[in-house]
């Protein structure tokens, strides 16, 4: 079927986070999606309801066959149904993984600019946070293998928290990349978790490569995170999956997620994840192809009325990072400045000390919503482009 992203679905007074206004402010932050969920997916929850009853649920053989499917059909990763566990969502995961690897008072290294929680969970959970700052190279951002082999020695690094592809950057980090940092994981002796909850989003030209993939000899030491509800905009149904191929590992992971029952989904998560991945693929690649004419759209305008911003095109996702250094100097003037026109982005520097001056913008939104916040971004910017 034929889906209409151009559809302004009115979200207000809806509870929605993103939505949360009580003025006509356009909100291009959260990432989330204002476009309908897939039918199929859609259809599966409305079933659930018109059954009735809504008791207690478990992964069923087709559930997992679905996740095994389209992993391995996509990205040539191949799961058993003892590969995977299930968790509430990625975030949550994230907190595990620090009690799966590492001790109290451990240092746990991630990338600067990178999605806040990576930062705010080690340090909730007792760890010592360690950054490497990403290098910026023709407008797009490398990993600085050099700094994250010293900061691995120096700090005595236990775990690297990856983000691929990354956000708020949009890379998605080639195979090269990738076998790199792998090398020097292994060489001291360091666990890797990579959050993949954007892989499905990968853009045309790139090419996402599962960490797990590349992990065959060192698969006691790596975990994926990922999740559905990115990748097909239902992130109010928490659910989330735990890939890992060592079986000592696996237990391990899951008797943290005993001690506080964390481990099962509910209905709605199952049967969605289940329809997502069985009929979702459609809706999907409708999706990515609205999103990418509004990463053009978005890149064109700023480039023909703000072109002091420096835009780093996005590889993966509906995030587009942008610096705005040319016009201020404090983030939260820059932050305010904005919401007082009526338009909100995410302040860059809540993703490190590299996201000083920028902005995260979110472009999956019908694109007359996108056009009026742009418009309210060039008029709050535009007295200092003269």
């Amino acid at each position: 079927m034929l889906y209409n992203f151009d559809e302004i679905i009115d979200r207000r007074d809806t509870g929605s986070v993103k939505w949360h206004y009580t003025d006509d402010t356009i909100p291009l932050w959260v990432a989330d999606m204002d476009f309908k969920a897939a039918q199929p997916i859609l259809n599966a929850i409305e079933k659930i309801a018109q059954h009735g009853i809504l008791g207690y649920t478990k992964p069923t053989a087709a559930l997992y066959k679905s996740i095994i499917d389209w992993h391995g059909s996509r990205y040539d990763l191949w799961l058993d149904e003892q590969h995977i566990l299930f968790s509430p969502g990625v975030v949550p995961s994230l907190a595990l993984m620090m009690s799966v690897f590492t001790e109290v008072g451990d240092a746990v290294l991630v990338n600067d600019p990178i999605y806040t929680p990576f930062m705010t969970k080690v340090e909730q959970n007792g760890r010592k946070l360690v950054t490497s700052a990403l290098k910026e190279i023709e407008g797009k951002y490398r990993l600085d293998l050099a700094d994250i082999e010293a900061k691995i020695v120096e700090y005595k690094v236990k775990l690297y928290l990856l983000c691929n592809p990354h956000n708020p950057g949009g890379r998605v980090w080639s195979r090269e990349e990738l076998e790199a940092l792998l090398s020097i994981c292994k060489k001291y002796n360091v666990a890797i978790v990579s959050d993949e909850i954007h892989q499905d989003l990968t853009l045309q030209g790139h090419t996402f490569t599962p960490f797990l993939t590349l992990a065959k000899d060192y698969e006691h030491n790596v975990v994926s995170l990922t999740s559905m509800t990115k990748t097909f905009n239902i992130a109010g149904i928490k659910g989330s999956m735990i890939f890992a191929k060592d079986e000592a590992l696996l237990r391990k992971i899951s008797e943290q997620q005993n001690l506080n029952d964390e481990y099962e989904l509910n209905l709605f998560a199952y049967a969605a994840m289940c329809s997502a991945y069985e009929q979702g693929g459609e809706w999907l690649a409708q999706a990515l192809a609205y999103i990418e004419s509004n990463i053009e759209l978005t890149i064109h305008f700023l480039e023909g009325h703000l072109p002091k911003i420096k835009v780093m095109r996005p590889e993966a996702s509906y995030l587009i990072w942008l610096d705005c250094s040319a016009y201020g100097q404090e983030d939260q003037v820059l932050y305010e400045t904005l919401r007082d026109a009526k338009v909100e982005l995410n302040s860059g520097i809540k993703y490190g000390n590299e996201g000083h001056l920028k902005m995260r913008i979110n472009v999956a939104c019908p694109q007359a919503v996108l056009r009026e916040g742009l418009n309210r971004i060039y008029t709050a910017l535009s007295s200092d482009d003269n």
